[in-house]
């Protein structure tokens, strides 16, 4: 999409009033809306878009071709593939909304972004199991314990997990509906938690798509940092989505979504060749990796 770089010069009196004009009559059409937050929504909606507009004045050219770009997000996204989430995700929107809706609590685990690769009903696995189910990855051994704000173990909260394989690309982006690279576990009676996974690499979002057009014609990478995505749910505590990240990655601080948080940065311990497994599984000459990554979850909305 190309810039129209003319402007037009000062914006005179009866033009500012002629514009203001459309937005206070948008704006009075919702005012009878019954339902409180959607007027306050939508008002509000509107007086920043036509801001917005009012602001970089785009031609008419310029208008069409923003609309082209959402519908062409619209067709390209599937069941396995939502583009507006990417889209919300380079624009740092989603994790916008993330900050807004998990306020620090105590020593609360942050969260990050959810990523467009989330799915249902992935396999159960028992504490010590592999969640690769398949995938080419270099191994690592991850374990920590879940506990409340108050230092208290969170027994059987459910842990989902899901990453990408070493060649940067997450199951659904096969067409062979394979499985792997995630799954769910609960926590123990101390609130521990132990899986297999694969050493988390760097990848790129998808960029075959009007977003990915975007990052090229701004000059932005599509590259995410190295992560292993967690989800962790327990009654009367506050659901928490997060990453965790490998200390020493260098896209660390230039992650195509702005997801990384310095809390959730961790050390992934080299393991060499020969180095005996936490649960005594045969490596045989294999390297990996061991990282530990203890969860905190705040109180649920309502409770303190």
């Amino acid at each position: 999409m190309r810039i129209d770089p003319a402007r037009p010069g000062v914006v005179g009196d009866r033009q500012r009033a002629i514009e203001q004009e459309l937005v206070d009559r948008v704006v009075a059409s919702f005012g009878d809306a019954p339902d409180d937050r959607l007027r306050e929504v939508l008002t509000a909606l509107t007086r920043h878009l036509h801001a917005f507009l009012r602001e970089v004045r785009p031609s008419e050219p310029e208008w069409q071709a923003a609309i082209g770009f959402l519908t062409a997000a619209g067709h390209i996204t599937t069941d396995r593939r939502q583009e507006f989430i990417l889209l919300s995700d380079v624009l740092g929107a989603s994790m916008q909304t993330i900050a807004i809706n998990n306020e620090a609590v105590g020593d609360a685990t942050e969260a990050t972004v959810f990523g467009p690769f989330f799915v249902e009903d992935a396999p159960r696995i028992e504490l010590g199991g592999d969640i690769a189910g398949g995938a080419p990855g270099r191994p690592c051994w991850v374990e920590g314990t879940v506990t409340d704000t108050a230092g208290n173990p969170v027994a059987g909260a459910r842990i989902e997990v899901w990453e990408a394989d070493e060649d940067g690309f997450y199951d659904v982006q096969y067409d062979d509906g394979r499985t792997a690279g995630r799954a769910h576990l609960f926590t123990g009676d101390d609130g521990g938690y132990r899986f297999w996974g694969i050493t988390p690499v760097p990848y790129p979002i998808p960029h075959d798509g009007p977003v990915g057009a975007l990052l090229d014609a701004s000059g932005r990478s599509p590259m995410r940092a190295a992560h292993l995505h967690f989800m962790v749910t327990a009654p009367g505590l506050r659901t928490l989505v997060t990453h965790i990240f490998v200390r020493g990655d260098e896209l660390l601080d230039s992650d195509a979504v702005f997801g990384v948080k310095e809390s959730l940065v961790q050390d992934f311990v080299e393991q060499r060749p020969g180095t005996p497994a936490p649960d005594g599984r045969d490596l045989g000459d294999r390297s990996w990796t061991r990282v530990r990554f203890d969860i905190v979850l705040a109180p649920a909305p309502g409770d303190g």
